[in-house]
């Protein structure tokens, strides 16, 4: 269809000709049927040349949707594929941010826009070369003019996209900083506390403050564009100008007739605007293909967390545990390790607390349990076996996880449950088992569709969960997955002394065969593991029941006795560790 539409403006530039050639020699020659044909015939022709072009255009454009909506579909499955493939700690640095911004920013939409430059090349490369052969038979230097002439336009042109790539690279994070300002403004998550301390007047004259100098950078780079454009256009002009004066002057002494001049100047006409779209058609594709490049950087990325070449089967039961042996691990990019020489043994069917104070590497512990990172030396092994022989998928359906930040899914109560285990299928017996092991089942059935209530307010006709809701909701989710380990990141952080209560007489019955990892700064919870491990400065330096720990007169001991004085009691209802 574009070469189609390529070849029509040639084809009507020639039935021009013809029709002026045919009235200058029927013109005062009287009306008849023999003058008339010759002027209806071409006239027709050029009819049906337009129609036949507006049905082009029509179907061009049917075709155009449908593949905007198919090349963005594809695009962005993509980018979420790689998203989700990539090792997790590449979303801890600002590079691989920035490489995702990039990636993501108008992907689709630059390459939809490369395939239809492409295209638009193809037919535009086809109606000059048409034109060209109309213009040929008064010169070979007429359409290498042409050519010539749009030569200072394309170097500015390529020049200044250059530019504006290099600028767009640099100011990748600036860019990001905008859309966290305007996040803070604007999210509901945040609109509390910017409200309460009165952050909104302070995060905007940031927003302002980058939002003006990029805009200023912008205007200097259009400037730019602008004055490199013009003095191109004046070239241009000046050596079209050239050839209509000569053309002028081999009409005006008889070499070539007035339809020979309607031709050209039709066909110069034509083929300045047709090398103007081709110049834009190649500025477009050097310009797109400068920032698809950022997307198939992002692609090309390789996890460093794989399967093994033949991996090993997951065991189904554990019955010896979790051994962390001789493990070092320092997060990328830094030179002080987390963890050095570091040896755990977590027993299988056992509840094992690890508390410490904040940066003792317990939720680094978390992390390379899951295997989102692989340690830089040692072993973590599971029944004797490496993890990192396992496949990572299947070693990682071993595990369950309430993380302290836990995520509030805004579809409904059961389905938030359901997430816990999506390919186990929707039992929703299963489900109001978990809702009522987390403490989570009255309050959905006090929701207007119990189960089937949406939840947030994000979406319509939702309802809000409490802080401490929402987390027994996540714990409910992480119940649903009947998984042999069980992580849990401070699962009552979020809960009232009453809601924690009523949680923790039925957290053993909850951990029943299974062995439970929780990492905790209460001494309620602590309490009821089995074994308590003090992790200070990527070490553990203390180990043992509660009982144990507090006759040992350590560090657990020091805070459990501080806390009872301050609270005047002879027992701590809650505690920090």
């Amino acid at each position: 269809m574009l070469m189609i539409q390529g070849l029509l403006p040639a084809v009507s530039i020639t039935l021009t000709r013809q029709l002026v050639n045919n009235l200058v020699g029927v013109a005062g020659g009287g009306f008849s049927w023999e003058s008339l044909q010759k002027i209806v015939m071409p006239i027709g022709l050029m009819a049906g040349i337009l129609l036949l072009g507006e049905f082009l255009n029509a179907s061009s454009e049917w075709i155009r949707t449908a593949q905007s909506e198919l090349v963005h579909d594809y695009i962005s499955g993509l980018i979420q594929k790689q998203s989700l493939s990539v090792d997790y700690g590449f979303y801890e640095y600002s590079e691989y941010n920035d490489q995702l911004n990039r990636a993501r920013e108008g992907a689709s939409g630059r390459s939809l826009a490369l395939l239809e430059g492409t295209g638009s090349l193809l037919q535009n490369s086809v109606t000059l070369f048409a034109v060209a052969a109309i213009l040929l038979p008064y010169g070979l230097w007429l359409p290498l003019l042409l050519v010539i002439s749009a030569f200072p336009a394309f170097f500015v042109l390529t020049y200044l996209n250059k530019v504006q790539y290099r600028w767009s690279q640099r100011t990748t994070t600036a860019r990001r900083w905008i859309a966290y300002y305007d996040w803070l403004l604007t999210n509901n998550s945040t609109a509390a506390e910017v409200r309460l301390f009165d952050f909104g007047e302070y995060f905007q004259s940031s927003y302002k403050k980058l939002r003006q100098q990029l805009r200023q950078e912008q205007l200097k780079l259009l400037r730019q564009q602008t004055l490199g454009r013009f003095a191109a256009t004046i070239i241009a002009l000046a050596m079209l100008g050239f050839a209509v004066f000569w053309m002028g002057r081999q009409v005006l002494i008889g070499v070539l007739s007035l339809g020979d001049l309607a031709v050209f100047l039709q066909a110069l006409n034509e083929a300045q605007g047709v090398v103007k779209t081709l110049l834009s058609n190649l500025g477009q594709i050097y310009r797109n293909s400068l920032f698809i490049g950022n997307l198939f950087e992002f692609l090309q990325i390789q996890p460093k967390i794989i399967d093994p070449p033949t991996p090993v089967p997951v065991p189904a039961t554990l019955e010896q545990g979790i051994r962390f042996r001789q493990v070092t691990f320092r997060y990328p990019g830094t030179q002080e390790p987390v963890l050095e020489n570091f040896n755990l043994l977590l027993p299988a069917g056992k509840i094992v607390a690890i508390v410490g104070d904040n940066g003792a590497g317990k939720s680094t512990l978390i992390k390379l349990l899951c295997r989102f990172y692989d340690p830089e030396s040692g072993s973590i092994e599971i029944e004797g076996t490496d993890i990192r022989e396992f496949a990572v998928q299947k070693f990682r359906r071993l595990i369950t996880v309430l993380f302290q930040s836990h995520i509030p899914y805004y579809t409904s109560a059961g389905e938030n449950i359901a997430l816990g285990d999506i390919w186990a299928g929707s039992n929703q017996a299963e489900i109001e088992a978990a809702a009522k092991a987390s403490g989570i089942h009255d309050k959905i059935m006090h929701l207007p569709q119990g189960y089937d209530t949406m939840l947030g307010k994000l979406f319509p006709e939702g309802t809000e969960l409490s802080g401490g809701q929402w987390q027994r909701l996540a714990l409910a989710r992480a119940f649903y997955r009947r998984a042999q380990i069980i992580i849990l990141d401070e699962p009552t952080s979020a809960m009232d002394p009453w809601a924690e209560h009523d949680w923790l007489e039925r957290f053993r019955d909850l951990a029943s065969d299974r062995t439970a990892i929780v990492i905790t700064h209460r001494f309620t919870l602590a309490m009821q593991a089995d074994i308590i491990h003090v992790m200070r400065a990527g070490e553990i330096v203390e180990s043992g029941n509660h009982d144990e720990l507090l006759a040992l007169g350590g560090l657990y001991a020091t805070s459990w006795f501080d806390q009872m004085q301050a609270s005047g009691s002879s027992s701590v209802e809650s505690g920090v560790v």
